[in-house]
């Protein structure tokens, strides 16, 4: 994302996790786990609205840190139809949590599937103090149900994830949904927005872990 960018691999169910973190400048407010779009259609975690959503969280004063999924850059292992994905997610999450502190998860498309199938994994304790979900993948992937507070932006003309799946997915959670109008998928165009109201929603409904 710029030079200061930290480059580390950790130990994956799969082999070593290739990652990239960065720290704000002031105090850390906690960990920020991101995940990208869907390996198999060249989701990488240097896709732009996951660095935008890198960037956002560095602002609001969080460490932020990205992956590769198995298979895809530095990663070790091959592609696991989302099973091992998740298991990745939780790998990274293990690496670099501190102990006790807050815990935010996100991602986008394909990823944000991986962002709320591992909230859904992790105990009670261990759950992200919020989670944020851009595009999520509700159409190909069973998305469990996520905590009341979770994030969720779609593009209205999404020709990848219709706009109707996700809010059928989310109807009967009773869970907002953020509606870009006019965008696709990849917010092209539309990226400084996307940062501002996720800054927007994770400043005025901000809580502890």
């Amino acid at each position: 994302m710029n030079a200061r960018t930290l480059r580390q691999t950790v130990h994956g169910p799969a082999g070593a996790i290739e990652c990239a973190v960065d720290v704000p400048a002031g105090p850390n407010v906690g960990t920020a786990v991101i995940c990208h779009p869907h390996p198999v259609h060249g989701g990488t975690m240097e896709n732009k609205v996951v660095q935008t959503l890198a960037r956002t969280f560095v602002q609001l004063g969080w460490q932020s840190v990205r992956f590769n999924f198995r298979g895809v850059g530095a990663s070790q292992g091959q592609w696991d139809e989302g099973v091992g994905e998740v298991d990745d997610c939780l790998a990274v999450i293990d690496a670099w949590r501190k102990a006790a502190s807050p815990l935010l998860l996100a991602g986008f498309s394909f990823g944000g599937y991986v962002a709320a199938e591992a909230t859904h994994r992790l105990g009670d304790h261990a759950k992200p103090g919020r989670l944020v979900l851009i595009g999520p993948s509700t159409e190909k992937q069973s998305v469990p149900t996520v905590p009341a507070d979770t994030v969720v932006i779609h593009g209205e003309n999404d020709d990848v994830v219709p706009l109707a799946s996700t809010l059928g997915w989310a109807r009967p959670q009773s869970l907002p949904v953020i509606v870009f109008p006019g965008v696709g998928h990849f917010f092209h165009g539309q990226l400084s927005l996307l940062k501002s109201v996720v800054l927007a929603q994770l400043q005025t409904h901000s809580k502890p872990n």
